[in-house]
């Protein structure tokens, strides 16, 4: 019985010092450099609503009409709910919070 105790933590160091021997043994592999780089025309792609010529592909009368139909169902949602109005001028609790009484230290 007492000779597992000197056994099983000899494994453990033997296998970290295995590990760390291996690791410092092998050659690390080689990086190749254009490899990592990124692709020239990915530097140039432009942003989401555009297509491949780089022209804006949305036209603006349709992000128009999105900002309205927004616009719109903000609105009918806030004639359902009048009190749902965010302010920031009111503070959201009218009076004081009150904080947790003070425990005393226990003592033995």
């Amino acid at each position: 019985m007492t000779i597992w105790r000197l056994v099983i933590p000899a494994l453990l160091v033997a296998a970290a010092v295995a590990g760390c021997f291996s690791y410092l043994v092998t050659p690390q592999r080689a990086v190749n450099e254009t490899a990592q780089r990124v692709p020239l025309t990915v530097l140039k792609a432009p942003g989401p609503g555009h297509d491949a010529t780089g022209s804006r592909s949305i036209d603006p009368a349709v992000d128009e009409k999105a900002a309205s139909a927004y616009w719109d169902a903000a609105q009918a949602i806030l004639r359902r709910a009048p009190d749902a109005r965010a302010s920031a001028d009111e503070p959201s609790a009218k009076e004081a919070i009150p904080l947790p009484k003070r425990r005393p230290i226990p003592r033995p």
